[in-house]
């Protein structure tokens, strides 16, 4: 990623997908079921104690948040392509097969940007500590990181592609 990319999320054409319909449920479903509760919370009559109406119209400004949040997200993404990943080194789009150096044990990754990290799953964020330790290392290579009992090391088996 380029310093131009600086503070722009980093997102996968999936995730982009993920993130338009996301938007499009909050706009054409979302808005208009808060819609129908506030109309619902105004026919209980005087609002300045209508516990509804509050209720609805925080709810509706939760909702008009999140939507103004997923296009700014949509408007500066940087879209990474698979089919353009290098994997000469590790990077967002790359899944890399690691082995920790204490305890032996191997495990896949797949880097990518925070929105799409579901570590449950082994997509890693390229924000978090493993998956910025990762970033730039060569197969062979070896990054160490910070964990709560000291440091971690771990040695790049493989990088290949999705």
């Amino acid at each position: 990623m380029t310093d131009n990319n600086k503070g722009r999320p980093v997102i996968s054409a999936d995730g982009l997908a993920k993130l338009e319909e996301e938007l499009s449920y909050y706009k054409l479903v979302k808005r208009k079921e808060i819609a129908e509760q506030i109309k619902t919370a105004i026919a209980f009559g005087d609002l300045s104690e209508n516990a509804e109406y509050d209720e609805a119209k925080n709810e509706q400004a939760r909702i008009e948040g999140h939507i103004s949040q997923l296009e700014n997200m949509l408007r500066t993404a940087v879209v990474v392509d698979h089919t353009d990943v290098s994997i000469d080194a590790v990077g967002v789009g790359t899944l890399v097969r690691v082995q920790d150096m204490k305890t032996g044990r191997e495990v896949e990754y797949k880097i990518v940007g925070a929105t799409e990290a579901d570590p449950l799953e082994g997509r890693i964020s390229n924000e978090s500590p493993v998956g910025a330790a990762l970033l730039g290392a060569k197969t062979g290579g070896e990054v160490s990181f910070a964990v709560p009992d000291g440091m971690r090391t771990l040695k790049v088996l493989e990088i290949r592609r999705d």
